[in-house]
């Protein structure tokens, strides 16, 4: 019994071909949780998402494949999150950093004012989903002009 192929490959190439489009997105947090569900969330929102549990995984995986964007917590346990954004900014101006924390306090830090936003952590995920979304449109309307 022969099995039909659409014409754009088999299923496999044509999905490593979907998961290459989508937008990159490289969450780093110290709380595995954390990790997860905005990993769950932000793939069912159609988004190919990496994670790092520090500060040097993250630059060393945002130096492989820089991400469109990265969401990124403050407290970590090596690096401060601070640090890390000055790192990413030299690795890529164009990559957008959401500096995501449980404190509001860091947002009146002039070093936090390298983000393109800053979020207070929340169960409510819209916020984020939705300067996620903004800052991917955004990125790709400089691509275009």
């Amino acid at each position: 019994m022969r099995t039909r192929q659409s014409k754009s490959g088999p299923p496999f190439e044509q999905s490593l071909k979907d998961l290459s489009s989508r937008p990159s997105i490289l969450v780093v947090d110290d709380e595995e949780h954390i990790l997860k569900l905005y990993e769950k969330v932000l793939s069912e929102e159609g988004y190919q998402v990496k994670t790092a549990t520090c500060g040097e995984e993250a630059l060393r995986m945002a130096k492989e494949r820089s991400p469109e964007v990265v969401i990124l917590d403050i407290k970590l346990p090596d690096l401060n999150g601070l640090e890390i954004l000055s790192g990413l900014r030299k690795l890529n101006r164009k990559t957008y950093i959401i500096l995501n924390s449980a404190y509001s306090t860091y947002k009146s830090d002039f070093q936090s004012w390298l983000a393109d936003a800053y979020l207070v952590k929340s169960p409510n995920l819209d916020e984020l989903k939705q300067k996620v979304k903004e800052l991917i449109n955004i990125r790709k309307m400089n691509l275009i002009h």
